[in-house]
């Protein structure tokens, strides 16, 4: 189901209004990024299969929610590192046919974590960021894959999915920047860029009262 209380089949106009609704939702961080949104509206509207039927490249284009977990006390952010993959990268998989990207990471959060997801409040139950990722190696594929923000203490994660990742790691934004672009996700970098400007955005509004945004509207 939908955030809007909707079910989502492959093959429904409405289903593909709404994932259409989802992603005009996500303001473009850069260029690269407005040409995956672009892109992933135009394969959704085209009619084509959105969902995953066959593992690993069945059909060669297809879904996925990543979900980015954020101790904001900390100020860390989980990255696991993913076996198939060689990479790190935020945890997530594929939409299932008939899913709702929120419900795949609410799903793949418990699977893969051992955790109820809890959405940041920086977002809420809504993508933060989009990806359009052709994948390496054996039964090569393009991910669709939108990225949605958790909340969590570092400290109620205590286990994980051992038969997809080697290891967790928590980073702080600037350990992940410092990282090499070939050990991550290849938009992880541009991913925490915009990540840093939706928090402290996040931040500088809480620090003002109605009074002094009034004052300097």
């Amino acid at each position: 189901m939908t955030s809007t209380g909707h079910p989502l089949t492959d093959n429904d106009d409405q289903s593909r209004a709404l994932l259409l609704e989802l992603v005009g939702g996500i303001e473009p961080w850069d260029s690269l990024e407005r040409v995956h949104l672009k892109t992933a509206a135009q394969w959704i509207a085209g009619g084509a299969p959105v969902y995953r039927v066959h593992k690993p490249d069945v059909p060669a284009m297809h879904l996925v929610s990543y979900f980015v977990v954020l101790d904001d006390t900390r100020g860390q952010l989980l990255l696991v590192a993913h076996r198939k993959a060689g990479l790190w990268l935020p945890a997530g998989g594929h939409v299932e046919p008939g899913e709702d990207p929120w419900a795949a990471v609410v799903r793949e959060c418990r699977e893969e974590l051992g955790i109820h997801a809890t959405a940041s409040p920086i977002t809420g139950e809504l993508p933060l960021f989009l990806t359009v990722t052709e994948t390496r190696g054996q039964g090569a594929h393009t991910d669709v894959s939108l990225w949605y923000l958790l909340t969590a203490d570092a400290d109620t994660i205590t286990s994980y999915d051992q038969d997809e990742f080697n290891a967790i790691r928590w980073l702080t934004d600037e350990e992940v920047l410092e990282e090499p672009d070939e050990l991550l996700d290849p938009h992880m970098h541009r991913f925490t860029h915009k990540l840093q400007h939706a928090r402290t955005g996040r931040h500088q509004a809480a620090s003002h009262t109605p009074l002094q945004r009034a004052e300097g509207s």
